[in-house]
């Protein structure tokens, strides 16, 4: 069975798809939220982040060819603006780090 045909995986790729998709749906309006509220969105982007983290730590080690396709494809994508797959997720930890000191009193 190829990575993509396990009904767990598909399951959970689309599930992190769409609660990623409400979550910057949600993030248009973080300018409007209050302090608990825009603490609430960055615990939630920090779950949503380390649940990206697992699943592509997944497709790392798995032997499937159209999951090592993926992770090329994503090194290749992310190499034309000068990252790598480590570079985003520790972009994205400062963003959410400077999100939190922004609203600490």
């Amino acid at each position: 069975m190829g990575f993509f045909d396990s009904e767990i995986v598909q399951v959970e790729a689309r599930q992190l798809f769409e609660d990623y998709q409400s979550l910057i749906q949600l993030g248009s309006d973080y300018g409007k939220f209050d302090r608990e509220g825009k603490r609430l969105y960055i615990t939630q982007m920090e779950a949503i982040m380390d649940r990206y983290r697992i699943f592509m730590k997944r497709f790392e080690l798995s032997d499937d060819f159209s999951a090592k396709m993926t992770v090329e494809q994503l090194k290749t994508q992310l190499s034309q603006f000068g990252m790598t797959p480590q570079m985003m997720f520790e972009q994205m930890n400062q963003t959410l780090e400077r999100m939190k000191a922004q609203i600490e009193p």
